[in-house]
């Protein structure tokens, strides 16, 4: 029996998405992060499929296609929640500023404890090996954060962009110093990035007033694949593509912003608006069904003998360590002492898988054991788990409490999870920055 043939494969998906649907209405009751139970599934039926006798299958490349896709969706869903106003400036600062200092002392801790403990490990390449495993994931937080108050939300949401796009750009900026030929050194860096900001600006402003002009229904796939291209394309330029997909993201969820004086004319808010909200909902369907397929797979191909070396153990163990110590520390700076969940908010997920695959085989030391990857994304998952929990039993929700007088709790908590979501929402504008909810 040929469990990949089109009529199975389609009901394997079909049920794995279903499935994915369940977790997410689990997670939100458990606080049980439903990636961990995506992970948990993958390899459920990592076993199914030895058992069936196909386990040469090469599921790499579906994982690294799945993986970019997700990426990207997951950073335009984050985009498109971040409005940029005077009042949050300073939040912005800070959680760039927590982003950027986390990223960047845990991958220094990371690597002195791999070249440290791994033989071969030489510096350089440590560095490449710690950043993937520094980098918060954006996948797990966001759709975990909705139950916490506006300003802990709106910060975790900050955060995991900046370190996912951070993150992305230290890696790659670390794999072109592999390469003496194509190594520009930190002044070429930044001018890379300062190209790319300009060009992800001229790309922002042409799509949106080209698209608004588009009278087809059938527009949004479109718009997704020019990003998609776009995307592509700054990737063979070496250019930070992820920052492209970003700032277009930011100008469609900004746009009296940056569409101010003389560039107003060119703007139809009003058809721009609507392109907007049906962006915001096929963005977080696409982000939910890539997200659900790539964690699935990442389970199949885990080798789980690795979790039971002692030194991966160990290792893991002080990486954990290292990472909630700087992140505790960096909270009482930055925030104060109200940093209860968000000290245990963490995880490792889908940029640390994606990067670890995408280290050059240059830089590649045999002594690596995947399990840390496994153990580290695992032990973030779990600690993230612990501490909603923990939160939640000490703060217990009060909205519930007599939000609409005559509807039972189980209508008021649906409102209460769902109402973040817009395309859940009739809205107007009412003003340049605000929506009033009908």
């Amino acid at each position: 029996m040929d469990i990949f043939s089109s009529y199975n494969l389609i009901i394997e998906i079909s049920v794995v998405i279903i499935l994915s649907f369940i977790f997410n209405a689990i997670s939100k009751k458990t606080n049980i992060p439903a990636v961990l139970m995506l992970i948990i599934l993958g390899i459920v039926l990592q076993y199914a499929i030895k058992a069936f006798g196909t386990d040469s299958i090469d599921f790499f490349p579906m994982l690294e296609v799945l993986g970019i896709v997700g990426l990207i969706m997951i950073v335009l869903e984050a985009a498109l929640e971040l409005k940029l106003k005077s009042d949050k400036l300073m939040p912005i600062l800070k959680s760039m500023a927590i982003a950027l200092i986390g990223l960047v002392a845990s991958t220094f801790i990371a690597a002195v404890i791999l070249k440290a403990l791994i033989d071969g490990m030489t510096m350089q390449s440590a560095w490449l090996y710690a950043t993937p495993l520094s980098i918060l994931s954006s996948a797990i937080i966001i759709p975990s954060v909705s139950g916490l108050s506006e300003a802990k939300k709106e910060f975790h949401v900050y955060e995991s962009t900046f370190s996912d796009i951070l993150g992305i750009m230290l890696f790659y900026f670390l794999t072109g110093r592999l390469n003496p030929a194509e190594d520009s050194g930190v002044s070429g860096f930044f001018l890379n990035l300062f190209l790319t900001i300009v060009i992800s600006l001229i790309a922002s402003y042409a799509i949106i007033i080209i698209f608004q002009k588009i009278k087809s229904q059938v527009k949004l796939f479109l718009l997704i694949a020019v990003l998609l291209l776009l995307y592509g394309l700054g990737k063979k330029m070496h250019l930070s593509s992820l920052i492209i997909i970003l700032i277009f993201g930011l100008v469609i969820a900004n746009m009296k912003l940056f569409f101010q004086g003389k560039l107003r004319q060119f703007l139809d808010f009003e058809k721009a608006k609507s392109i907007y909200h049906e962006l915001h909902v096929i963005t977080a369907e696409t982000a939910f069904v890539v997200r659900t397929l790539f964690f699935v797979i990442f389970g199949v191909t885990i080798v789980l003998s690795s979790l039971l070396s002692l030194k991966v153990t160990l290792i893991s163990l002080l990486i954990l360590i290292s990472i909630y110590g700087i992140r505790y520390g960096l909270l009482r700076l930055f925030i104060g002492k109200d940093i209860s969940p968000q000290l245990f908010i963490a995880p490792r997920g889908l940029i640390t898988v994606l990067l670890f695959y995408a280290i050059p085989t240059e830089a590649m030391v045999e002594g690596f054991e995947p399990g840390i990857l496994l153990f580290v994304i695992i032990g973030t998952s779990l600690i993230m788990t612990g501490g909603m929990i923990r939160d939640k039993k000490l703060n217990p929700p009060e909205e519930l409490e007599g939000i609409n007088e005559g509807e039972s709790i189980e209508e008021n908590e649906y409102f209460i999870n769902n109402t973040t979501d817009l395309s859940d929402l009739d809205t107007t504008r009412t003003s340049d920055d605000e929506y009033d909810i009908k």
